[in-house]
């Protein structure tokens, strides 16, 4: 059986949403965080629909790699920093910028003898408690950073909120003002807010603002969509039916038999499954397409296909168009039903499914 789960991006999509993110940034630089292949999205052709970004937000020098490879020459940030000392050089020969956020890597900046300047980004941990220096310690910090010939002395201040997706939650407010508190007699550009941040919390703005899933068109709050807040889903995921049929009241369906038919009844075969990230959690009456009509998940995710009821899909036939999610039935619905976030899903969308783009 030839797979037919295809995952289309919208690069309309990407573009519309930096351009919203633009509007209500104001004149805050936005980096375009394409970190895990661009939540799923695949790193180049976001890169190229977010060519107006003011530099893109990347987790390893490959995928910085990746993009000078490709012809991008905004600023690139390599946001968990240089893992080991033969980093460095590699970040200077790309022109990667490099997130500082632990004394083993201040270590190996103190140890360089030579080179051109590399660009930091001096991380504050204000409460997220994961990547972060002490704000106790930043202006020791600081002037250690400006202080090396390795270091470029315009030194980017930073932070990271861990729940500014929680708009009536004070800690954003308090991390806030840890970091300003910390980094008030320093130079340099500040970056605190995340895509959460950007919609919740204005006071926490800086000079950059990292935009991710919104990008992207997820959602950040939980219980809402990315429309929503006004952005629109890059991906669209479908497949087809492969296979039709009718099956008898009280029947049961799929692995472990956990699901019994109700009636007499059609359901559909759809080749999608959890070998294509599919996410094998989604619970019975987990919503899908059939063509335009509604249908449900029933039984558990298989690797390869997805069991569905068609009792709401009469005319359904084998080649009929499925949906997974997209701008009518949003990856936000699913994730829900999977007990997971939208983000995990475009992240896991695998490299069988076929990629297509819309919108070039």
């Amino acid at each position: 059986m030839s797979r037919s789960a295809t995952a289309t991006i919208h690069l309309d999509a990407l573009r519309a949403n930096l351009a919203r993110v633009h509007t209500l940034a104001g004149d805050a630089k936005i980096m375009a965080v394409v970190k895990a292949d661009a939540y799923g999205h695949g790193l180049e052709r976001c890169a190229r629909a977010l060519g107006d970004a003011d530099a893109f937000g990347v987790a390893s020098i490959a995928d910085g790699l990746r993009l000078r490879a490709a012809g991008h020459r905004q600023r690139i940030v390599v946001l968990s920093g240089p893992d080991a000392a033969g980093d460095i050089a590699e970040m200077r020969r790309l022109q990667l910028e490099a997130v500082i956020h632990h004394d083993a890597q201040l270590a190996m900046l103190e140890g360089e003898n030579g080179g051109a300047p590399l660009k930091v980004w001096l991380k504050l941990d204000t409460g997220m408690h994961r990547l972060g220096f002490a704000p106790e310690r930043a202006t020791e910090l600081h002037a250690r950073l400006r202080a090396l010939p390795a270091v470029d002395p315009d030194i980017v201040l930073m932070t990271h909120f861990a729940s500014s997706d929680e708009f009536d939650n004070d800690l954003t407010a308090r991390q806030t003002q840890r970091f300003l508190d910390a980094s008030r007699d320093l130079p340099g550009e500040r970056a605190l807010s995340n895509s959460a941040g950007l919609l919740g919390w204005p006071q926490a703005r800086g000079e950059w603002i990292r935009v991710g899933g919104l990008l992207y068109g997820l959602s950040v709050a939980e219980g809402k969509t990315g429309a929503d807040f006004g952005f629109a889903p890059a991906m669209t995921l479908t497949t087809r039916l492969v296979a039709v049929k009718r099956i008898a009241r009280g029947e049961r369906v799929g692995y472990g038999a956990t699901w019994a038919c109700p009636e007499d009844m059609d359901i559909g075969v759809a080749a999608i499954g959890y070998g294509d990230g599919y996410p094998r959690s989604a619970e019975s009456g987990t919503p899908v397409r059939v063509g335009t009509a509604p249908a449900a998940v029933i039984g558990r995710v298989s690797m390869d296909l997805l069991t569905l009821d068609l009792r709401q899909a009469p005319n359904a036939k084998v080649g009929d168009v499925v949906t997974l999610w997209s701008l009518q039935l949003p990856v936000e619905t699913i994730a829900a039903h999977a007990h997971t976030i939208s983000y995990e899903l475009t992240c896991g969308v695998t490299r069988r499914v076929l990629f297509a783009e819309e919108g070039a």
